[in-house]
């Protein structure tokens, strides 16, 4: 069975507080990310907050890398999404907890938009609301 895309949700700690707050980096380091995961890139949005903090967000012609930071806690939320197969996001994870300077991460990996059966038709896992 296979999924319509794969979301992968880090949470990156005890990174730098410097780096964390410099919006050319950060765009930098997530456009880089999207690169070396072998996306492609179609733009990019970040916004720096006071005191503190930036979120962005590069969109991929697979859909998205997002992040937000809190540098006063050492702390980024990254989300990638990606709906092509040839997408390796463990690479860009791998080249964000490095060049955040993470001492330590938490990952978790979903499946979205349901799974496809034999068939080719959506297997949904269960609904919740109407």
């Amino acid at each position: 069975m296979e999924a319509l895309g794969r979301h992968l949700l880090v949470e990156l700690f005890s990174c730098s507080e410097e780096i964390l707050d410099d919006l050319e980096q950060i765009e930098g380091f997530m456009k880089e990310a999207a690169r070396v995961s072998g996306a492609t890139i179609v733009e990019s949005v970040f916004h720096r907050f006071q005191p503190h903090g930036i979120s962005g967000v590069v969109v991929i012609a697979e859909s998205h890398l997002a992040i937000h930071t809190w540098p006063e806690h050492g702390y980024a939320a990254v989300d990638f999404f990606t709906c092509g197969a040839d997408i390796d996001y463990w690479q860009a994870h791998d080249f964000l907890k490095k060049a955040f300077a993470a001492g330590d991460c938490e990952v978790r990996e979903l499946l979205r938009g349901g799974v496809r059966g034999a068939d080719g038709q959506l297997v949904r896992k269960g609904s919740v609301g109407h």
